[in-house]
């Protein structure tokens, strides 16, 4: 089940609910006052291709000995 990130429009106050889709649609009809926030940045990526993190050392390894080998590779090693 997703957490959602809702702001009570009367005191500005912001919240995360845990529950499922269904229960967002009836809590939301329930309480009119509130508007659903988006939660951020969606993990539907990975971090490391996003830039958000960068591979470990091991890995860096790797791809500097496949750089090695081929003369007009492009791969970023860090």
């Amino acid at each position: 089940m997703p957490t959602y990130k809702f702001l009570d429009t009367n005191t500005g106050k912001e919240f995360d609910v845990f529950m499922s889709i269904s229960e967002r649609d009836v809590y939301l009809k329930n309480n009119p006052n509130l508007q659903q926030l988006v939660n951020g940045f969606p993990g539907m990526a990975d971090p490391t291709r996003v830039g958000l993190r960068k591979p470990d050392d091991g890995f860096k390894d790797v791809l500097k000995e496949i750089k090695g080998k081929h003369r007009k590779s492009t791969i970023n090693t860090w």
